[in-house]
């Protein structure tokens, strides 16, 4: 699979699925989750949304992309970050390998993720970026192309150093 850094806007990614970070409840959040239910349309979206039934931390449901370039959105939780000590890695992770897993049943090739757990849940940048690309090359998978879109130039800087020094 190939990694790419992308420092842009997830909601205009020309892929087959772009992954939200989304909360338990799968309801309208801010950050990246207010922009995915403005893009792809918010009233049908949490209408998909309440049929799910909600989300566990770790976890990722899928939904169509509505209004989005993207054909399906994957709804991963991350967790909050409280010191590290309480589960955060393995949670984090997880969210990444169960999107991927998703993406898989989805039969999706090209996958835009954000930086999970890092806007209001407080994951710290770096050890988020590394967790994700440690991930992502480790988990077995029919994805193609995943791309690393981060909304700012400081998150987009670490995905390159990170990616760079394999």
């Amino acid at each position: 699979m190939r990694i790419d850094p992308v420092l842009g806007d997830i909601t205009l990614e020309p892929v087959d699925a772009i992954v939200n970070a989304a909360n338990q409840q799968l309801v309208r959040g801010g950050g990246v989750d207010g922009a995915i239910h403005r893009a792809a349309g918010s009233a049908q979206l949490q209408a998909a949304l309440n049929q799910l039934g909600g989300c566990a931390t770790g976890d990722a449901k899928a939904t169509p992309g509505f209004n989005l370039p993207a054909r399906w959105i994957i709804h991963a939780v991350g967790p909050r970050y409280r010191d590290g000590k309480h589960g955060e890695p393995e949670l984090l992770a997880a969210c990444y390998r169960r999107a991927l897993e998703v993406a898989d049943e989805l039969g999706a090739r090209r996958v835009a993720f954000p930086a999970i757990s890092t806007g209001i849940y407080g994951y710290p940048s770096h050890e988020a970026a590394a967790i994700a690309i440690a991930t992502l090359r480790s988990t077995p998978t029919h994805v193609e192309l995943v791309r690393l879109v981060a909304f700012d130039a400081a998150t987009y800087g670490l995905y390159v150093e990170l990616l760079r020094d394999r």
